[in-house]
């Protein structure tokens, strides 16, 4: 019995340690996460701006733009997925991985070649092993991301479609909704035909005339690809904000796990200690009734 209480205790010793690292971690992982989030929500409503600026724009522009090609028909697809750098933010990767590779068999059914891109640590591996094209790999990039590191991404995503080696291009990443739930989003960014969209009544009731130097297509060709940037740049500050608000919950999970684990150790470490002075009262007992 000596033997089974010391185990108990060595067992409640390790758990408690644990329980230090993962609260730790929590802590961690719930700063990073408001600086995240604040970089994600300040940048939305840039992107819904510059959307908008290009939609009326684009009724002044005379000359097509390659960004705006609509293929006759899809035969290519080149998909970028967003995962993290690091592990233990929960089931985080594995939807995003999970939902990648349901929708390249869907489309890879529909007769057309899927390849990808992959950003995160934790996205090439699972790909690479199901026989998926990984044309490029990016590591490193979401621990601290700046405008100019995530060019390259959007520099293959554009000369793949200039060069149409990809009829469409697709955004697969987890979008921050809040602390407790994190949205696997598939976003399609190129072609930029949604820019064709009308505008609205209201739109076009405050639509203002603006003078654009050197001229509307100018300006009009050189935002494009800006715009295309953006939307790539948003998307990994989206999977930033996600990925540090999982890993606090799970976090946060594992610390309340440690806790219940240590409640149960301690009540059978009681009762095997209790056990012990029972036996030996019985014992000592025992042998002075002999002894009688």
């Amino acid at each position: 019995m000596p033997v089974a209480t010391k185990l108990i205790r060595t067992r409640i010793r390790a758990v408690k340690n644990t329980r230090k690292i993962t609260k730790a971690m929590e802590l961690v992982a719930a700063s990073k996460m408001r600086k995240a989030t604040e970089a994600a929500v300040q940048g939305r409503p840039y992107s819904t701006a510059a959307e908008g600026m290009l939609q009326r724009l684009q009724g002044r522009v005379e000359l097509p733009h390659p960004l705006l090609r609509e293929p006759a028909a899809i035969k290519n697809e080149l998909l970028v997925v967003v995962t993290s750098d690091r592990g233990l933010c929960g089931g985080l990767n594995a939807n995003v991985i999970r939902e990648a590779l349901a929708h390249i068999q869907e489309t890879q059914a529909q007769g057309i070649t899927v390849s990808v891109v992959t950003v995160g640590k934790k996205s090439r591996a699972p790909l690479a092993k199901r026989g998926v094209p990984i044309i490029a790999d990016f590591t490193d990039i979401t621990q601290t991301v700046d405008f100019l590191r995530i060019k390259p991404i959007a520099d293959i995503a554009l000369e793949e479609f200039k060069t149409a080696r990809a009829d469409k291009v697709t955004l697969l990443y987890t979008e921050f909704q809040s602390a407790l739930i994190q949205r696997t989003v598939r976003r399609a960014i190129l072609p930029l035909s949604g820019l064709r969209a009308e505008q609205t009544a209201s739109q076009q009731s405050v639509a203002r005339e603006y003078l654009f130097e050197p001229s509307p297509d100018g300006v009009y060709a050189e935002l494009l690809p800006r715009f295309l940037e953006t939307q790539v740049y948003r998307a990994l500050l989206e999977a930033i904000a996600s990925e540090h608000s999982a890993r606090m919950l799970a976090m946060r999970n594992a610390s309340d796990a440690a806790d219940e684990i240590t409640q149960d150790l301690t009540l059978t470490y009681n009762q095997a200690r209790q056990a012990g002075i029972t036996q030996e009262l019985a014992e000592i007992a025992g042998g002075a009734a002999a002894l009688a």
